[in-house]
Parts: structure tokens; C-alpha cells; sequence
């Protein structure tokens, strides 16, 4: 009895092996289809369980794979896939089955976790108490101001609108109030992007922005602060004519225009002091976490920074104008690693700001 029994579980097994196709579940929920005795699976549900972007060329037949900075494409019936450029093979061919574009297992090794490894920024632990509470985030551009136009009619202001609020959904989970300038796409003026700043008594202003320009192939991530020379008299006048000072344990013994003025001046180099490190913060962690070029940091005269009176940076997440960087900026996957990235350097700021000020107690 067990012998017939046995026979006939063989016999079944052998059915399914050569009679097309069956289907049956992985460890990981993805429904393997074993064709012709090879295991294969769907690769619409490896893309989208890993959030990559393909695209199908249905007359080449030619498929398109895309997270990052990474690129892979192949051919329907072919083992031979260009990996950034580089050819490797797969075990065996892609195959279509009742519609849809297939892979073979190792596929799934190989190229979704080989090359398209999942994106994690490291030390994402803050235990201590953060000196900042308040940041505000400010989308560049909107409405009527589209920004810069990439060559394929991308606009600035959707890439900065995304990253923003990715940015303010990212901080928030870290416990810090994010105020937006804008989360919809509407126009203000520098002027109000300044007031919201300020008049929210925040900590820190970040602006996002995208870069272009008529050189091409100009590409990379850069971070500006309020230049040195913006530091003058007019601005500290300026704030001491309309910004009431208000220090802990101090009272001013005089209500002269020139004290207020001079301690104002104080508190932008102290402002400028901090932007640097803050942008410095920024482009350590792109560095460190994308193939990006690192333009670096660099001072800059700008309305909506040298009005702030918080440490205060604007972000150039890459060029529209670059073929590549603008193909980049279009993906949500690239623009969530770019919001993790300042993020990350953001709170890598607060903490050594928060370490500084528990060593002076």
C-alpha cells in the first residue's frame, strides 16, 4: 500500500514539473511559476515589493530597470542583462508566461537584492533629548514659478515640493515640529517665505531646491549658507529695528539702537557659524550614502537666507538640466533617499548641538 501510495505522490509531482506550470508560495509571499521545471517569478511583484521602476519596450522587447543610481535592462527569451552597463548572465532565460514578463529565481539574488539592495541610512538613533525643536522647510518655488525646467519638461518645484514634504514627514517621525512653507503648489513670495520663518520662532530653516544650468553636463549636490559679507551693519540695524531681543536671564540696561544692533550682529555670525556646520552635516552624509558629486558648501547672498534670523540653509538636491540628475530627481524611490539624507544630516547637527550643551552645564 505505502508503494502505490509512494508511486502515485511521484506520479503527481512529475504532472506538475512537465505539464507547464504551477504555482506555489515563497518565504517571502512571491508566487514562484515553475516552467518547464525552472522556477520562476512575476516581475511586475519583485519591482513593485522593492520599489523599482521598470519600463517595457513591447516591439524590442527589450525591459528597463531602475532605482538610484543603478540601471539594469535585458531582453525576453535572453540570459545575457547589462548591469550598470556591464554584461552579466542569468542561470536561464527571461520568459513570459500567460502575459506576463518572467524571471528566473536567481533573478531575484542576483539583480533585486545584488544591485537594488535596499536602502538604509545608518545611525538613524537619536536617544538624547534634541536642542532643536522646531524646523521649518520650505519648498522652493510653486505656483506661477515653476523653477528650472529639465530637458524633459521636469519642474523644480514638484521635485523641491516632494522632497520637502518627505523631508517634514521624516523629521516629524523624529519628534521634531516642522512647519512647511508650502505643501501644495501655490506661489509665495520670498518676503512671506521669510515671515513664516520667522514668525514661527524656529530653529532652523532648510529651503529645497533643484539646480540647473545651460552647461549640461553639470552635475552634483551642494549646500548653501548666508555669505560672510552679508554679516554688515544694515542687516544687524535691520533686525534691531524690528525684532525685539528676548535672552534668557538678560535684560539690556540700555535701550540704545547701536547695543541692539551689536548684539544682533552677534547672533547672525552665531546663525552663519552654525549654517556652516549644518551644510557641512548635509554633504558629509550625501557623501557617504550616494554615488552624487559633492559640489561642496558655499556662501551665497540669498533674499530667503539672509532674512532668516535662525541657522538657515539652502539644499541644491542636483541639476534638472543634467540628463542623468534629472532622471534621478524624477524617481519618488531617489527623492525619499535624498529627504533620508538630510534628514539624517539635520539630526547628526541637533546632536552634536545637544552634546555641546550638556558638556558647558
Amino acid at each position: 500500500m505505502k508503494k502505490l501510495q509512494k508511486e502515485f505522490l511521484i506520479l503527481i509531482l512529475s504532472a506538475l514539473v512537465f505539464s507547464g506550470c504551477s504555482t506555489t508560495p515563497t518565504s517571502e509571499s512571491f508566487a514562484t511559476y515553475n516552467v518547464n521545471g525552472v522556477s520562476y517569478l512575476s516581475l511586475t511583484n519583485l519591482c513593485n515589493a522593492k520599489g523599482i521602476t521598470w519600463d517595457y519596450d513591447i516591439f524590442a522587447r527589450v525591459i528597463s530597470l531602475s532605482r538610484g543610481t543603478h540601471n539594469v535592462s535585458f531582453m525576453v527569451g535572453d540570459s545575457l542583462i547589462l548591469v550598470d552597463g556591464s554584461a552579466q548572465y542569468l542561470s536561464y532565460p527571461v520568459d513570459m508566461y500567460q502575459g506576463m514578463v518572467v524571471v528566473p529565481y536567481g533573478f531575484k539574488d542576483q539583480v533585486i537584492e545584488g544591485v537594488f539592495r535596499e536602502y538604509v541610512l545608518p545611525g538613524r538613533s537619536y536617544p538624547m533629548a534634541l536642542s532643536l525643536k522646531k524646523i521649518v522647510i520650505d519648498a522652493g518655488h510653486g505656483g506661477e514659478d515653476p523653477g528650472a525646467l529639465g530637458r524633459t519638461g521636469l519642474r523644480e518645484k514638484d521635485v523641491n515640493l516632494d522632497i520637502a514634504k518627505k523631508l517634514a514627514a521624516i523629521l516629524r517621525e523624529d519628534g521634531l515640529e516642522v512647519v512647511l512653507t508650502r505643501s501644495t503648489d501655490r506661489f509665495i513670495s520670498l518676503p512671506g517665505r521669510i515671515s513664516i520663518a520667522n514668525n514661527a520662532n524656529a530653529d532652523l530653516f532648510v529651503s529645497i531646491h533643484s539646480n540647473a544650468s545651460r552647461t549640461r553636463s553639470l552635475n552634483g549636490f551642494e549646500v548653501y549658507y548666508v555669505a560672510p559679507s552679508v554679516n554688515d551693519s544694515k542687516r544687524a540695524y535691520s533686525s534691531a529695528r524690528s525684532v525685539p531681543i528676548s535672552i534668557e536671564h538678560f535684560e539690556l540696561a540700555s535701550s540704545s539702537m547701536d547695543l541692539k544692533a551689536i548684539i544682533w550682529d552677534m547672533i547672525h555670525v552665531s546663525n552663519q557659524a552654525e549654517s556652516v556646520s549644518l551644510a557641512r552635516k548635509i554633504c558629509r552624509v550625501m557623501d557617504d550614502n550616494s554615488d552624487s558629486r559633492i559640489i561642496g558648501i558655499k556662501g551665497a547672498r540669498f533674499a530667503v537666507l539672509k532674512g532668516a534670523r535662525m541657522p538657515a540653509v539652502l539644499v541644491e538636491t542636483g541639476f534638472v538640466s543634467n540628463r542623468e540628475e534629472e532622471k534621478l530627481l524624477r524617481n519618488s524611490i531617489y527623492r525619499q533617499k535624498v529627504a533620508e539624507i538630510i534628514a539624517k544630516g539635520i539630526l547628526d547637527f541637533a546632536q552634536v548641538s545637544s552634546t555641546m550643551e550638556v558638556a558647558q552645564r
